[in-house]
């Protein structure tokens, strides 16, 4: 999810910087950006502008799926950070000042939000209200985007319907006021027969290109076999596990749950190649791990019934993932997500203890987890986050310059 949440950042710095940029690089300011304060109920250390709500749900989340009661005054913390209107923004300093017409809202926090509130549970009110205003946000081709009012894109989209999914909602009958469904503005994003190269087949894209083509990204396609199949971020292991079926030119095509498996297909190929995804990051000259994507594709292939094609993806992700996730709740918490899907130990996940990990990036937890996952053939064989998010302003001023920006995924989610 750390794309995820680079993606989302992104796209925020660049609307705000549009027509303002050009001055910002003319006269840059010498002056060092003062430390973040971090509230004492925020899970994480770093700076939570763009990715406090985000860290935050994706912390809880993950406590209350391994059995872990989570801090009262973390609960509290999130659902304080809603606005009056049911919307949440990546992150509010002072929760005490109203939302105006100036709040950067932002629809994946409030999706993550609404999956969080919902399972810890007692905050109906809260999620009814975060539910209503995501529906009010709609766009008319049926899709959602990162900052409302902006075009549609498959990361927001997928992440969208599954928090409708979680709160209950039939994401069918969720309706845009041209009519347009929640699924037919998912849909729109699945590369179909056409698709070249024909690999790329059932996978889904972020947003098109400025030529038209709506290139295959791996962390819209992990969001959208998610949503494909009505389920959120925690996925149980499956009592059925087939391998996936390679991708093949689409048929179905107002099928959500086909389109997921078609999803699931590309995302199994895909991992074949190095048994991780990779993503091009600023400044890099070739493609690196992408450890978050990686994470989030194992969660898909577990939520598709495919868990032993996300196997070897899991072996490298308990040898390659500590590093990544050090001290981020959010990288944690994925890694929690993903192991419980796989039916592995989060306490023994290649060595780290995900679930003591995670407790001590916050507020010390009501209860801990007591209750061991089921055995599984990975376990059999093993015996977001918070990086620097600078460069991310800085692509966001040469957005500004209108260099142009082209948004590939994520993610929901861990790099801040």
């Amino acid at each position: 999810m750390n794309v995820r949440r680079s993606a989302a950042a992104l796209a925020a710095s660049a609307v705000l910087c549009v027509g303002a940029a050009p001055a910002a690089l003319a006269a840059p300011s010498p002056s060092t950006p003062p430390a973040p304060v971090i509230p004492s109920g925020l899970y994480g250390k770093k700076d939570p502008t763009y990715d406090g709500v985000w860290r935050q749900s994706f912390a809880l989340l993950a406590q209350n799926t391994v059995g872990v009661k989570p801090a009262k005054e973390a609960v509290d913390w999130l659902a304080g950070q809603q606005c009056a209107n049911g919307g949440f923004a990546s992150f509010r300093a002072d929760a005490a000042t109203a939302c105006d017409d100036k709040t950067m809202f932002d629809t994946n926090a409030t999706a993550m939000a609404v999956q969080a509130l919902k399972a810890t549970g007692g905050r109906d009110a809260v999620v009814k209200k975060a539910v209503d205003w995501l529906k009010s946000v709609q766009n008319e081709d049926g899709g959602w985007a990162f900052v409302p009012g902006t075009p549609s894109e498959g990361n927001s989209t997928s992440i969208v319907i599954s928090a409708l999914a979680v709160a209950g909602e039939k994401p069918a009958e969720v309706k845009s006021k041209a009519g347009k469904s929640a699924y037919e503005g998912l849909l729109a994003f699945r590369l179909g027969c056409a698709a070249e190269p024909a690999a790329d087949r059932g996978a889904f894209g972020y947003q098109p290109a400025p030529d038209g083509k709506l290139p295959a990204d791996a962390d819209a396609t992990a969001a959208a076999v998610l949503a494909g199949l009505g389920q959120g971020s925690v996925v149980s292991p499956s009592s059925t596990d087939t391998p996936a079926a390679a991708p093949a030119c689409p048929a179905g095509a107002a099928d959500p749950a086909g389109a997921a498996q078609g999803a699931a297909g590309y995302l199994a190929e895909t991992l074949k190649k190095d048994g991780h995804l990779t993503a091009v990051t600023p400044g890099a000259d070739q493609p690196t791990a992408d450890t978050g994507n990686t994470a989030d594709a194992v969660i898909a292939l577990a939520a598709a019934g495919h868990e032993q094609s996300a196997a070897g993806a899991l072996e490298w992700l308990k040898t390659n993932s500590a590093e990544w996730a050090k001290d981020s709740p959010a990288a944690l918490a994925t890694l929690v997500l993903a192991a419980h899907a796989t039916g592995t130990d989060p306490k023994s996940f290649g060595g780290t203890d995900l679930v003591t990990a995670l407790n001590a990036t916050g507020p010390a937890p009501q209860t801990s987890a007591t209750a061991e996952p089921k055995p599984n053939a990975s376990d059999a064989k093993d015996g977001g986050d918070d990086s620097n998010v600078w460069w991310i302003v800085g692509a966001g001023l040469a957005a500004g310059m209108g260099i142009g920006v082209l948004l590939s995924g994520r993610r929901k989610k861990n790099q801040l």
